[in-house]
């Protein structure tokens, strides 16, 4: 006889509120979809809320009009270009838009990727396939490639360098330079160096290196010396954001040795994730070991992608964007954020706890990044974490790369979802919470670990 709680979960559904979320394995009974459904809602009203993670460059708000286009093609299998001819043709839209975009002297090639880190894999093995082409032109050994690089890069081109057996040559960065110009790279080219990237807007403050620097050494080692080392500019953030904030500043297809491109949909390009983007200056510049041609459902295709079956919605949706905004919709965006970010700048240094990080008038991306002035009895992480507890912000806090470790600061992303309303707010938190460690000192050791401090996302 069925008990008269079974009955109940029967006929009006919460069944799954008596019993634990399944775990280790495979339930042996399904539940209403209903029930399914609630379950995953209420255990996600655990994670933190996506509006108020000023940690993350990825987007957390599109139009409903957006979301809508992502819903209907979920299903639709980007990779399938014989079945979805039409998803194909949009992406190579995107990708001449974005050559435009990034001033490509003409016709070129280009893909779209999970993200940036997978763009990077792509260029950087171009780099090497197209180096090591050209040494065995020559007769020379293709056996100690190397990759030169600023502390201020993202993790994936370390992890490029070790998965791909290539020698990384990070230059470190300074207390007082957080970035990496031509003199800081000269050192480390040789004859073995596959390329050299450069960051365009850093996750850790959001300043460029000097591309054109760094170009112009680069033509003048080509020039002088024969060393003809290409350049790649690691645009995951910024490129969506200097085009429009910046458009006087060369730091794409426009220098010389730029060879490609990377750039993330799904931070300023205002996607949700994952979406990314690699561009190259000319069809020459990809190396042709990197393209795959296969018979596939039907059709002869070329692809270089490091991941296989994906939905198209990403696609779809940047193109959306593209086609909704345009150049002036995408410039009012960028600088509304850029505004609130020096407003809010503006009241945190005023509150007298804090200083910025960088000169205020650098070209930056939206964002504030800042440490504490003076002495206190509580760092940056203290300050982060009692945000989180009285207010629920998700503010990063963290050290820099070396030579600069010893180097704390915090930063905030303004995005789109942190309003001049919001901004204040945030800037009030913060006061009030330094205030609380004003009188109580910094936190306990378990509170420190609640803390925010990744800042690649």
């Amino acid at each position: 006889m069925a008990r008269h709680e079974d009955t109940y979960d029967d006929r009006y559904g919460n069944a799954f509120l008596r019993r634990p979320a399944p775990d280790d394995r495979l339930p042996q009974q399904g539940m209403p979809a209903i029930d399914a459904m609630r379950l995953l809602g209420e255990e996600l009203i655990l994670d933190g809320i996506p509006m108020r993670n000023l940690a993350t460059f990825v987007t957390t708000w599109m139009e409903p009009e957006a979301q809508r286009v992502i819903a209907e093609n979920l299903h639709r299998n980007y990779i399938d270009h014989a079945e979805y001819p039409q998803t194909a043709l949009i992406e190579q839209r995107c990708i001449r838009m974005l050559a435009d975009l990034f001033h490509a002297p003409g016709p070129t090639t280009g893909t779209r990727t999970q993200g940036s880190s997978e763009a990077i894999m792509l260029g950087a093995l171009s780099l090497k396939w197209k180096w090591r082409q050209r040494r065995e032109a020559a007769g020379r050994s293709t056996d100690r490639p190397n990759l030169v690089f600023g502390g201020d890069v993202h993790v994936v081109w370390e992890k490029f360098c070790r998965y791909f057996d290539v020698e990384p040559r990070i230059i470190p960065l300074r207390p007082d330079r957080l970035t990496i110009g031509p003199s800081d790279v000269e050192p480390h080219v040789d004859e073995n160096t596959i390329g050299v990237a450069a960051v365009l807007g850093t996750t850790f403050t959001g300043h460029s290196d000097d591309i054109a620097g760094i170009d112009e050494l680069l033509v003048r080692l080509r020039d002088e010396k024969g060393l003809d080392v290409p350049l790649h500019v690691d645009a995951a953030s910024g490129g969506f954001v200097w085009p429009f904030l910046y458009p006087d500043t060369k730091w794409d297809f426009r220098l010389e040795q730029v060879r490609s491109i990377n750039v993330s949909g799904h931070k300023y390009g205002l996607v949700y994730p994952g979406i990314g983007w690699l561009v190259f200056r000319g069809t020459e510049d990809l190396a042709e070991d990197l393209v795959f041609y296969e018979n596939y459902l039907g059709k002869r295709d070329a692809t270089f992608t490091l991941n296989f079956s994906t939905n198209a919605s990403m696609v779809l949706a940047q193109y959306y964007n593209f086609v909704r905004y345009g150049h002036e919709g995408y410039r009012a965006i960028m600088q509304t954020m850029q505004t609130n970010a020096q407003a809010l700048a503006k009241r945190i240094v005023a509150a007298g706890d804090f200083e910025l990080v960088g000169h205020p008038d650098a070209e930056q991306l939206p964002l504030v990044a800042f440490r504490l002035a003076g002495e206190h009895a509580y760092d940056e992480f203290d300050v982060a974490g009692q945000l989180a507890g009285e207010h629920g912000w998700m503010l990063p806090a963290y050290s820099l790369p070396p030579n600069a470790d010893h180097v704390t600061i915090m930063r905030a992303l303004v995005k789109q979802t942190l309003g001049r309303s919001l901004a204040d707010t945030l800037a009030d938190d913060l006061a009030h919470a330094c205030t609380t460690l004003d009188a109580k000192g910094g936190l306990h050791e378990r509170e420190r670990r609640r803390v925010k401090s990744g800042i690649g996302y």
